[in-house]
C-alpha cells in the first residue's frame, strides 16, 4: 500500500497543516474538501475575531512551505475568520495546489472489500474513501492511511439541556439560530435570548449588547446552564491569551451595566409559541417570556457517521478520541491546561486511521489551533516512519486561568482556579412564574 496516498478529510486549518507536514516529508497526500475553497467552515464565521493572535494560528511546516513564495507570516494582531482564510489558509491551499479536491463530500470510509465485522485480511487492505461531488457523481479513493480533520462545525448542539432538542424547539426553528449572527440590525426592538456559555455565546452577547445600547426597546437575556457565571468571564489577568481575557471582561461589564440580563442554572426544557414569539421554559419551571429570537450557541458534536464501517474508539461521554479524553475532559480542564496529544494518543483500533483537530475533542467545548497543529505534526511524522519525532512533544500552550468547563454545573459550583464572582444580574427581571 506504500504507493497509495494519505487521504486527509477537510481543508481547514488542521487538514491543510497535515498536508503541509506530509508534503515536507515526501509523503503523497490528497485532501478532500466538501466546500468550494479552503477553510470553508471558517469562512462561515468570517465576521468573528479570534482571541488567538497570529503567531498561534499558523503551522510551522505550512510556514516553511509558504515562505519561498514570498509570503511572510503575520507576527501580530488578532485576525477575523475571513482574514485567517485570506491571509493564510488560501495561500497555503494555493501552494498545495491539485493535492486538494474541492466540492468533494466524503460519504464513508472503509477497508477495501471489508465491512466493520470482517477480521480476515483487514489490516492488509487499503482504506477506500467514498465521495460524491457537487454534480452528484460518486467515486472512490484508495488510501494507505486516513486523517479525519473534518471538524464539528456541521453539527450544532440543540438548546435543550438534555442533549436532545427541547420540546417545541423544532417547531420554533424559524425563531432560533445556531450561529453567531453577522448582522443583528433586524433584531432591533425585540427581546433576544442567547443560550450558551462558551466563547461563541459571549461573542453573540457582546454583539447584541451594542445593538441594545443604540436601539431603545431591545432586550438581551443570557441563559446559562451552569449554576455560576464565574468561568464564563475567563481567567482575567491569569489568561495568557489577552483577547480572551478582554472578551470575558467586556461580558462582565455589559451585565454589571444592566445592558444584558443573566440567568444561571437555566436548563432549557421547552419552547412554547405565543402571539408575541416564544416562551422558554426551564427544567425547574422558570420562564423567559416574549422572546422574539433565540441564538443557541451550546457547542458542537462530532459526526462520526462516515466512520461507521471502521473500528474506532471514542470516549462514551465526550465522543472524543479515547486516548486523549482524560486530557480534555471539560470537568477538569480548560483548553490551556490540556497537555499536547500526538499520534500515540490519537491512534485508533483501525490501524492507519487518525481523527484530529476539533473532531478529536468530540463534545469537549474548547480547542486551540496550536493543539491541532501539534497533533498533525506528530501524525505526519508517524506516517513517514519517524517515530522519534512522532513521540516528541513540541507544544507549549498558554495558561487560561480557568480550570473548569461543564463541571461548573451545580448551583454552588465555581472555577477551581478562583472563588466564584459576585454578579449584579441586571436591572430587569428575566424570569417569571
Amino acid at each position: 500500500m506504500s504507493d497509495l496516498p494519505v487521504a486527509v478529510i477537510g481543508a481547514g486549518p488542521q487538514g491543510l497543516a497535515a498536508a503541509a507536514h506530509l508534503v515536507e516529508r515526501g509523503v503523497d497526500v490528497v485532501v478532500l474538501e466538501s466546500g468550494h475553497g479552503p477553510g470553508s467552515a471558517v469562512s462561515e464565521w468570517g465576521h468573528v475575531r479570534l482571541f488567538s493572535g497570529w503567531p498561534e494560528l499558523t503551522d510551522a511546516a505550512a510556514r516553511r512551505l509558504l515562505e519561498p513564495t514570498g509570503w511572510s507570516a503575520p507576527t501580530s494582531g488578532y485576525p477575523t475568520g475571513a482574514e485567517w482564510v485570506s491571509d493564510y489558509l488560501a495561500p497555503l491551499a494555493d501552494v498545495l495546489g491539485e493535492r486538494i479536491r474541492y466540492a468533494m463530500t466524503v460519504t464513508g470510509v472503509a477497508r477495501q472489500g471489508r465491512d466493520k465485522v470482517v477480521d480476515v485480511g483487514r489490516k492488509s487492505q487499503p482504506f477506500v474513501v467514498h465521495t460524491i461531488d457537487a454534480d452528484g457523481n460518486e467515486s472512490r479513493l484508495l488510501a494507505r492511511a486516513v486523517i479525519d480533520a473534518s471538524g464539528t462545525w456541521g453539527l450544532s448542539n440543540p438548546a435543550g439541556a438534555d442533549g436532545f432538542p427541547a420540546v417545541g424547539e423544532r417547531a420554533a426553528s424559524d425563531l432560533i439560530s445556531y450561529r453567531i449572527p453577522a448582522d443583528v440590525s433586524d433584531l432591533a426592538g425585540s427581546h433576544v435570548v442567547v443560550v450558551g456559555a462558551g466563547h461563541s455565546a459571549t461573542h453573540a452577547v457582546l454583539r447584541l449588547s451594542e445593538l441594545a445600547r443604540r436601539s431603545p426597546g431591545t432586550r438581551i437575556t443570557w441563559l446559562l446552564r451552569r449554576g455560576s457565571a464565574a468561568n464564563v468571564f475567563g481567567g482575567g489577568s491569569r489568561d495568557e491569551l489577552p483577547e480572551r481575557a478582554a472578551l470575558g471582561s467586556r461580558a462582565r461589564k455589559v451585565i454589571d451595566d444592566g445592558v444584558v440580563d443573566l440567568a444561571t442554572g437555566f436548563r432549557v426544557a421547552e419552547f412554547r409559541r405565543t402571539d408575541e414569539g416564544v416562551t422558554i421554559v426551564a427544567e425547574d419551571g422558570r420562564e423567559v417570556t416574549d422572546v422574539g429570537h433565540v441564538v443557541a450557541l451550546t457547542g458542537f458534536r462530532p459526526d462520526t457517521g462516515i466512520l461507521r464501517e471502521l473500528r474506532i474508539d471514542l470516549d462514551p461521554a465526550l465522543e472524543a478520541v479515547a486516548g486523549i479524553a482524560s486530557e480534555i475532559d471539560p470537568n477538569i480542564h480548560s483548553c490551556g491546561s490540556v497537555a499536547a496529544t500526538g499520534a500515540r494518543q490519537l491512534a485508533q483500533p483501525e490501524q492507519g486511521l487518525f481523527i484530529v483537530g476539533a473532531k478529536s475533542h468530540g463534545r469537549a467545548p474548547t480547542f486551540l489551533a496550536l493543539t491541532g497543529y501539534e497533533q498533525v505534526r506528530s501524525v505526519a511524522a508517524h506516517l513517514a516512519g519517524d517515530h522519534e519525532a512522532a513521540d516528541r512533544n513540541e507544544l507549549a500552550l498558554p495558561e487560561t486561568g480557568v480550570c473548569g468547563g461543564s463541571g461548573d454545573f451545580g448551583d454552588n459550583a465555581g472555577s477551581c482556579c478562583s472563588t466564584p464572582a459576585t454578579l449584579q444580574i441586571g436591572r430587569r427581571p428575566v424570569t417569571v412564574g
